[in-house]
């Protein structure tokens, strides 16, 4: 993979990259020249007799107190050992990466005063592979992500754990290891490392790539479902789609209309004699609920995109050599956008989840067996899969309220509004995570459904996903243990096995 060079915005592409496909990085030239002039800056406010927030005084509530120079060291220091003090299970390595490269793309702008020297070794950490052990709690998400970034701070200075190809150890022995100098952070750089929203920017941008993925997953399973229930396609078609001319609406009716194309099944019940007049809701509106979560996550990128292109510090280095203070840091554009994502993400989830259970009805699946059992009351069939989509729905539910509105005031109330984005970003990975569930378990029944619907033939692309599906699991027969069937599914919707049959068969958007 060719290496991410930093030297302006970065795009939600290189993010991923690096963060999942371990791309390594470097300045260019002209971001090395404006971190040398913005540490020149610093250092003629290090000799001055006028105390300096982040240069000369202390932090936060503590800012009150001058530094002399000869303290300044420990002040640093002081500063990222005291703010390391996460709790909790380690956070993912993609995660931590992100937050790496977010916080090196903002070091690179020549904003925050760190020296050259500094954000090259945060480099190097990243295209060593080495991933300081981040704990998952400890950041109200304003001033920043404090807590994480200086967990990634203090393996900077060869302190705390890491971990790399041989597992967790400490970071001292990891950098030696690797010929990587520890750092000794002089004036500004703690308050650098450490004051800036990258853990859940990173988490944001992670999500999006997900949900591109699990949307045009939800388009093809509920295609699937409306197949096996006999459901119309009708209702998508593009005339009816223009008439609320939602982007993201049109782009699902239209992957659900190509997915069913060409369907003997459908086709059975066109014409006449069919006394079918309207499909039930979760069938008929599925591109609506699609549709805006599309352009949900459409609106989460806008905000993603600009903050991939902003220089979060306090204080900042301006041009003219002037260092300001300002509330930049503050998550709340991100974290309203992660709070915002949840909610899609849930429902979309609640009507898959509806759809499975109706062609588990004999009542409602138009002479599919009942939980499309082999023999049922013997067999159970797909009845408790079931069970686990709802469960896991009801746990969206939970996950859909919001993080962004409640506020623990900090700091002796000097930082007495946070926003709490990092937990927002915490819970919208979890969010996704069940989503894939609930698609996996829609995906395997309706492939079952389908199956039982022989000798009618599905569409070609949603027969394509069947035919993947049955390379791990097996067809239609007795009851057999369930849920590596439905890990099964879950694999080829988080690996990309089934995005890929998609692409194939799909046309290109």
């Amino acid at each position: 993979m060719p290496q991410v060079e930093l030297d302006g915005p970065l795009t939600r592409e290189t993010v991923v990259a690096v963060a999942r496909g371990d791309a390594t990085v470097r300045l260019s030239a002209a971001a090395e020249k404006r971190v040398a002039v913005a540490r020149a800056h610093v250092d003629a406010l290090a000799v001055g007799g006028q105390p300096t927030y982040g240069v000369s005084t202390g932090f936060g509530a503590l800012a009150t107190r001058h530094i002399p120079p000869q303290s300044r060291t420990a002040l640093q220091r002081s500063l990222i050992r005291s703010h390391a003090a996460g709790a909790g299970p380690a956070v993912e390595r993609e995660v931590v990466r992100a937050l790496m490269l977010l916080r090196l793309r903002t070091l690179a702008t020549g904003h925050t005063g760190v020296r050259p020297e500094t954000a090259h070794t945060l480099a190097a950490l990243l295209n060593a592979g080495i991933t300081p052990v981040v704990p998952e709690f400890g950041s109200l998400g304003c001033s920043g992500d404090l807590a994480p970034l200086a967990a990634v701070a203090l393996a900077l200075m060869g302190e705390g754990e890491i971990v790399d190809a041989h597992g967790v150890r400490p970071a001292a022995d990891a950098l030696r290891a690797y010929g990587i100098e520890p750092v000794v952070l002089a004036e500004k750089e703690g308050l650098a490392l450490t004051n800036g929203t990258d853990g859940m920017l990173g988490m944001l941008v992670l999500a999006l790539d997900d949900l591109h993925r699990l949307l045009d997953i939800a388009d093809l399973t509920a295609a699937m479902s409306v197949e096996a229930l006999l459901g119309t396609d009708r209702v998508f078609a593009a005339e009816l789609q223009a008439l609320r001319p939602h982007p993201g609406q049109a782009r699902a009716a239209r992957r659900m209309r190509a997915a069913l194309a060409d369907s003997e099944i459908v086709a059975s019940h066109r014409g006449p004699d069919c006394n079918r007049v309207q499909d039930a809701y979760s069938l008929r509106c599925a591109p609506q609920v699609h549709g805006a979560a599309r352009d949900t996550v459409t609106h989460a990128e806008l905000v993603a995109d600009r903050e991939l292109a902003a220089a979060v510090d306090n204080p900042v280095v301006l041009a003219d050599g002037r260092l300001e203070s300002n509330g930049n840091f503050h998550g709340a554009p991100v974290a309203y956008v992660l709070d915002f994502l949840a909610v899609p993400v849930a429902d979309v989830a609640s009507m898959a989840e509806r759809r499975t259970d109706r062609m588990l009805d004999v009542a409602r699946s138009h002479g599919l067996p009942a939980f499309l059992a082999d023999d049922p009351g013997v067999d159970s069939g797909h009845m408790i899969a079931q069970y686990t989509q709802a469960g896991v729905v009801s746990e969206l539910k939970r996950l859909a309220v919001p993080a962004s509105v409640d506020s623990i005031p900090s700091s002796a109330m000097q930082e007495d509004h946070v926003s709490m984005g990092w937990s927002a970003a915490r819970k919208l990975r979890k969010a996704v995570d069940c989503l894939t569930t609930v698609l996996a378990i829609e995906y395997l029944t309706a492939a079952r459904a389908l199956d039982l619907r022989a000798p009618l033939r599905p569409a070609p692309v949603t027969a394509a996903a069947v035919a993947l599906l049955r390379s791990l699991v097996p067809g239609p027969g007795p009851d057999r243990h369930l849920a590596p069937e439905i890990a099964a599914a879950e694999t080829l919707i988080r690996t990309g096995a089934l995005t890929e049959v998609l692409t194939r068969h799909l046309p290109a958007e």
